[in-house]
């Protein structure tokens, strides 16, 4: 099964919507560096890339809307607010597949709702 996200989708929170995952901006706030590892590991890579390749990676993965101007304005004046914004993008849009006796259950992590497919 090969999951797809609906394109052109936009991103569930702004980028001053810090407050609507307090966990993810105070790590950001307090220890920046570990932050920006510890997001990129999330996204499941083990290097550090750029905060615009980041976004750029971020954005292709989950069918978001590509906005570079607002994206490089963003990247270059509000840093830790673009990272906390492809922190909780990662986080709500993450989801697990796991295969039992054959039969594929997929479960939002975030919203713990369930759908099986029986094929």
């Amino acid at each position: 099964i090969i999951l797809t996200p609906p394109p052109g989708s936009c991103e569930t929170t702004g980028i001053c919507d810090c407050c609507s995952d307090l966990d993810v901006c105070c790590f950001a706030c307090w220890c920046f560096p570990c932050f920006t590892c510890s997001t990129m590991s999330t996204f499941g890579e083990n290097f550090c890339l750029p905060l615009l390749d980041m976004i750029v990676a971020v954005r292709s993965r989950y069918g978001i809307q590509v906005n570079m101007t607002s994206d490089c304005m963003y990247a270059t004046f509000c840093n830790t607010c673009s990272w906390c914004q492809i922190a909780r993008e990662i986080k709500r849009r993450k989801q697990t597949l796991t295969i039992i006796n054959g039969i594929t259950v997929l479960c939002v992590t975030e919203s713990l709702e369930c759908q099986r497919d029986c094929g």
